[in-house]
């Protein structure tokens, strides 16, 4: 499977909140980099850590409008588009809690699969809901 392919149907799960599908994508040695820089590693690590977003932010949206692959041969991708959601608390929908963010997505795939997946996007918004709660 391309890079673009493999980066797409991460996507797909990922919009579906589909945390057993995103999981299915990983090689066993995944490695998640956030925008902070903060990196996990291991499927079942971003298991848990996927599950916990989806619950913090049950909406969480990608909606990507342009992606590059790498002209050097790398099974490198580059998706660049919108990230949005709203934050939750305890299960409840914090007020006016909404946002959307320019975000940049780098993929790279290992036989097929997701072997690191980095966020480039401003998560204040989220981060100053969070410190609101």
């Amino acid at each position: 499977m391309t890079p673009q392919k493999v980066a797409e149907q991460f996507i797909t799960a990922i919009n579906a909140h589909d945390v057993e599908r995103l999981v299915s994508l990983m090689t066993s040695d995944h490695r998640f980099v956030d925008s902070l820089g903060a990196a996990v590693e291991g499927r079942e690590a971003m298991h848990e850590g996927w599950e916990f977003y989806f619950e913090m932010v049950p909406d969480y949206h990608l909606d990507i409008r342009s992606s590059f692959i790498a002209e050097d041969g790398k099974a490198e991708a580059m998706l660049v588009g919108v990230a949005s959601g709203s934050y939750w608390s305890n299960g409840v929908k914090r007020p006016d809690s909404s946002w959307s963010a320019p975000v940049a997505l780098r993929a790279l795939v290992r036989d097929g699969q997701m072997a690191e997946w980095q966020v480039y996007a401003d998560n204040e918004p989220i981060r100053e809901q969070m410190r609101e709660s």
